[in-house]
């Protein structure tokens, strides 16, 4: 967002992020905060302090081409740097205490919004990364909360909406005649990650895509049609996967009585109907639509329906320019919850789409790899390590940051983890003669 190049603005939200990463695990008893060795979490302590040494490192110590200035904690580099240490490692840091975390956190963040008062237009380009960054971490808390079945955190100054009603939708798909378009990011004005660029040239065929992710009464009829335990619906590491699993349904659903219940962080409540499937992984979302016929959409297909007939300065998000307004999109987490699937209308494309923004990630059907021309920017462990070997997720979720998505950013987890607030939207080819959206 360009607002976030002003000094004000970036000083408010470098300090909205900031309260909103202390208050995430604040609730926790010491108790609650001794979390198992989980591949997927991180040791609170080691997390937060991780925020903190990042925010530090690109805001106050990088210095190009020559060695960064001392760290404020001692053997910070050692410990809080995930591109060299291992997950293994970081349950082992007794030193790293909660409290000492906080303490890190708080002195590191005065300096840093010093730092910004009398920077430069080219430094806040480190400032804005160390705000995302801080952004996906809060995600990141949110969904280990969820996957320990711990309580809902309560964030001060952030109260939730009434949830929004259900509003028609005029058809099933949106078609759309494909053709060349310039896929990714230009390098300026707006900030972009190094795997949103180069903007490239390429080419679609005819493709039609659901106007609205899969709801929980959809996924549910595909488990109770013995989805799970028909191979024929799964790919090869998927099948895998299952099995390995013992899989027979979404992770946090299970059946009690003739109902289904899906669990919402410590509490379990009756699966709502018209809510997103959530908390699947890629195979269980390429298996759904093996089940009705359909196909994950490509990130470039998702991208070319987000950015259908806007203008190349006007298609930031699947509206237009204009960010969100407050209630607009299920994202900052102003609803509390993924919402129906067919509620707020106001986020439909030009060719009625709903919702490709916010409520739930959706899975593509597209490994991660760099655009052609891709250079790592100065923060080269963020995308590179990762191609080949991640699926890339679009649209963001209810938990995710406004500011961190739009219409060109790639989320990016490998295929079988189903700790991510994920669902999907289904696509299928069309034949060539298909109106365009």
């Amino acid at each position: 967002m360009r607002e976030l190049n002003q000094i004000p603005a970036l000083r408010a939200a470098l300090e909205d992020a900031r309260h909103y990463t202390r208050h995430l695990y604040a609730h926790l008893t010491d108790t609650q905060r001794a979390f198992p060795r989980l591949p997927t979490i991180n040791p609170p302590a080691w997390e937060l302090a991780h925020v903190g040494w990042f925010q530090e490192f690109w805001c106050l110590r990088f210095r190009e081409r020559e060695a960064p200035l001392p760290a404020r904690l001692d053997r910070a580099d050692a410990w809080l740097n995930s591109s060299i240490i291992p997950h293994a490692q970081r349950w082992e840091l007794r030193e790293l205490t909660f409290e000492r975390s906080l303490d890190y956190l708080d002195r590191e963040f005065a300096d840093t919004v010093e730092a910004l008062e009398r920077s430069t237009r080219e430094q806040r380009y480190y400032f804005q990364l160390a705000l995302l960054h801080e952004d996906m971490h809060g995600e990141a808390l949110l969904m280990s909360l969820q996957t320990l079945a711990l309580p809902e955190p309560s964030i001060p100054r952030r109260p939730t909406l009434p949830l929004p009603k259900p509003s028609p939708i005029t058809a099933e798909e949106a078609e759309y005649a494909g053709g060349e378009f310039t896929l990714g990011a230009a390098r300026a004005p707006d900030f972009a990650f190094d795997n949103e660029k180069p903007a490239h040239k390429v080419k679609l065929a005819p493709f039609a895509l659901s106007t609205t992710q899969v709801s929980s009464e959809q996924f549910a009829q595909f488990v109770e049609a013995g989805g799970y335990e028909r191979e024929q619906y799964w790919t090869q590491a998927g099948w895998q996967w299952r099995r390995q699993a013992q899989a027979s349904a979404p992770r946090d659903w299970r059946k009690d009585g003739g109902q289904w219940l899906a669990r919402r962080f410590d509490q379990w409540e009756p699966l709502s109907p018209r809510s997103p499937v959530m908390n699947i992984n890629a195979f269980e979302a390429e298996a759904y639509c093996r089940y009705v016929d359909k196909r994950l959409p490509t990130e470039a297909e998702w991208e070319f329906a987000a950015r259908a007939g806007h203008a190349e300065h006007s298609d930031r998000y699947p509206w237009g320019f204009a960010p969100p307004a407050w209630g607009s999109v299920n994202l900052n987490g102003m609803y509390g919850r993924p919402v129906a699937v067919d509620a707020l209308a106001g986020t439909d494309t030009r060719g009625g789409v709903r919702q490709l923004l916010g409520n739930t990630w959706e899975w593509t059907a597209s490994t991660f790899a760099g655009y052609p021309g891709f250079a790592a920017d100065p923060y080269r462990e963020y995308s590179q390590p990762w191609f080949g070997t991640h699926r890339v997720l679009r649209g963001g979720c209810f938990a995710t940051r406004a500011r961190l998505v739009h219409n060109r950013f790639r989320n990016f987890y490998t295929p079988e983890r189903n700790d991510v607030f994920a669902g999907l939207r289904t696509a299928r080819a069309l034949e060539p003669a298909a109106r365009q959206a």
